[in-house]
C-alpha cells in the first residue's frame, strides 16, 4: 500500500505570502529513513530543503556537501530534511548511488512528495501546477515549529552550505539574545540591539550612532 504524503494546508494563499513568523505546515510522509512527521523534530531546529529533482548535477553536489558537513548541523541541534516530488524509490536509488560513487553517508531523511501537497502547503508552487521544477528552497524552522527564515534559489544555482550554517547560527543567536545580526555577521561577532521607543523619541541620531558604534569601516 502506498502512503500518500499528508500536509496541513495553510489558509488562503492567493498570491505570494511569506510563511516567516508562522507555524510551519506540518506533514507526515515516507522518507529514506522510514515514515516521518515534521512534529517529531519539535525541540530541535529543522532545515527543510526542497530540491528540484534527484539524479541531477546541482542537487547531487548539494547533497554530497550536506552529508559531508552534517556534523556541523548536529552541533547546532539542527535536523536536516530533504524533500522533492521524486518517489521514495528514486530517493533510495540516488542515495545509494552517491554513497557508492562519492564515499559519503547520507543518513538524514529525504521525503517523497509525489502529490506535491507539501510543496503547495509551503507556497512553492501554484495549486494547479503539475511540476515543481525550479523549487530550490531552504526553510529554517525553530524548535517550536515556527518558520524563522526562507531562502529561495533558482534551479540553476546551488546553495552555499557555509551560508546555511551562518544563517542557522544567526537565527539561534537572535532567538537566544533578542538582538539583531548586522551585515556579514559571523559567530562571535557584534550584535545590535533595537532602540527603546523612548530612546528613539529622544535621540534622533540613534541610528547613526548605532551604526557608527558597529564600526563599519566603509561608512
Amino acid at each position: 500500500m502506498t502512503l500518500e504524503t499528508q500536509a496541513e494546508q495553510p489558509q488562503t494563499r492567493k498570491g505570494y505570502r511569506s510563511l516567516v513568523g508562522e507555524k510551519a505546515p506540518v506533514f507526515s510522509a515516507r522518507s529514506t529513513n522510514g515514515e516521518i512527521a515534521l512534529d517529531q523534530f519539535r525541540g530541535k531546529w529543522v532545515v527543510l530543503f526542497f530540491h528540484p529533482a534527484d539524479f541531477t548535477p546541482v542537487c547531487t553536489t548539494e547533497f554530497i556537501r550536506l552529508a559531508q558537513r552534517k556534523s556541523e548541523f548536529d552541533a547546532l541541534n539542527t535536523q536536516l530534511v530533504g524533500i522533492s516530488v521524486d518517489s521514495i524509490y528514486a530517493h533510495m536509488a540516488w542515495v545509494q548511488w552517491m554513497e557508492r560513487h562519492f564515499n559519503v553517508t547520507i543518513d538524514f531523511p529525504i521525503v517523497e512528495d509525489i502529490s506535491m501537497n507539501v510543496a503547495k502547503a509551503y507556497g512553492l508552487i501554484n495549486e494547479d501546477s503539475t511540476s515543481t521544477s525550479g523549487a530550490r528552497v531552504c526553510c529554517f524552522i525553530n524548535p517550536e515549529g515556527v518558520v524563522s527564515a526562507l531562502i529561495h534559489y533558482p534551479m540553476q544555482l546551488g546553495r552555499s552550505v557555509d551560508e546555511l550554517i551562518r544563517v542557522q547560527t544567526a537565527l539561534i543567536e537572535i532567538e537566544k539574545t533578542g538582538m539583531t545580526c548586522p551585515v556579514d555577521w559571523q559567530l562571535g561577532g557584534e550584535l545590535l540591539d533595537y532602540p527603546s521607543d523612548e530612546l528613539a523619541r529622544k535621540n534622533q541620531d540613534w541610528l547613526k550612532e548605532s551604526v557608527r558604534n558597529f564600526n563599519v569601516k566603509s561608512f
